[in-house]
């Protein structure tokens, strides 16, 4: 059995897209080049890998093994690559992703201090939710991803970097009504019928509900709203109120003036953000490098933050 890399990175690209002509382009090659690869691969494994239909395929029960299969050995040849190129820390290209509760806020900090400290560094970015990251950084196309920890997923390796505690926003002059005495603020007093959330997938929606002890049907509103900056817009106007991550706090109240934010008394509710790499690929320095760096930017808007909402020592 010979079978190549490109055989695998066209049989990827065909199992992504759906279909040869659209595989074809996404490669830079004719369609007739790929599906003499695609052929190829079958034969080299003497199984049916594919069924062609008229507008798309169909992956056969030994093709969703080659798929596995394939798209392990391509990231840790990736992780190979990376390697021989990241000899003395950060250099060349770097493909990491953050959660947009996050990459909002982090990123206008992180990314100049990253490109002043490796000047030569190529930088890919991506903005998903943590499901998509967790699924590219396993499949070799992000090198690292910026996310709430811990992920619960084997063969990763997380580094904490900072503490993110969450606040109740609310409509300025509804606070006595939201919450009552400041100093006795939990999360589990709030109402369920004005808690307003992010759309299903977002993580920061599943640790809300779960600090305020909701299950989402005991909440009224379903907005399927996909940014805070969303929430935070109909928290000015009464809709209802919100929990958001510390970080987000300069960016948001500016954005939003009829936005005020309120501290839980006690041991604050809060995340734990971390960088994360695959346990495949090596740490020569790259790896410490970003996450001192990421640690560095969060510590920085915590900063920010609790100049405008004072928080009790952690």
């Amino acid at each position: 059995m010979n079978i190549t890399l490109r055989q695998l990175r066209y049989f990827v690209a065909l199992c992504e897209t759906g279909n040869f002509g659209r595989a074809a382009e996404s490669m830079h090659v004719s369609q007739p080049a790929l599906s003499v690869q695609i052929r190829e691969l079958e034969g080299q494994t003497g199984t049916q890998l594919v069924e062609r239909q008229p507008r798309a395929i169909v992956l056969t029960s030994a093709g969703h093994d080659m798929l596995r299969h394939a798209r392990k050995v391509l990231a840790e040849v990736g992780d190979l690559e990376h390697s021989a190129r990241w000899q003395r820390g950060l250099g060349g290209r770097l493909n990491f992703g953050v959660i947009p509760t996050v990459a909002p806020y982090l990123l206008p900090v992180a990314l100049p201090m990253l490109r002043d400290a490796h000047p030569g560094l190529e930088l890919g970015v991506r903005e998903a939710r943590t499901e998509r990251l967790l699924d590219d950084l396993a499949e070799g196309r992000l090198d690292a991803v910026v996310l709430a920890v811990p992920t619960g997923e084997e063969g990763l390796i997380a580094t904490p970097v900072f503490e993110d505690r969450f606040v109740l926003a609310t409509a300025k002059g509804q606070q006595a009504q939201v919450a009552g005495r400041e100093e006795t603020l939990r999360p589990a007093q709030l109402d369920p019928d004005r808690l307003l959330l992010l759309e299903e997938g977002h993580c920061l929606s599943d640790q809300a509900l779960e600090v305020c002890a909701l299950t989402r049907t005991q909440t009224r509103l379903d907005l399927g709203a996909s940014s805070l900056g969303t929430l935070c817009g109909l928290v000015s106007e009464g809709f209802g109120v919100t929990l958001l991550p510390e970080i987000s706090l300069p960016t948001e109240l500016n954005a939003a003036r009829g936005l005020s934010a309120l501290r839980f008394a006690g041991n604050e509710p809060r995340r734990t953000i971390g960088v994360v790499r695959r346990a495949s690929s090596r740490d020569d320095g790259w790896f410490s490098d970003l996450a001192d760096l990421i640690g560095q930017a969060g510590a920085r808007l915590l900063a920010d933050a609790r100049a405008i909402l004072p928080a009790e020592a952690a």
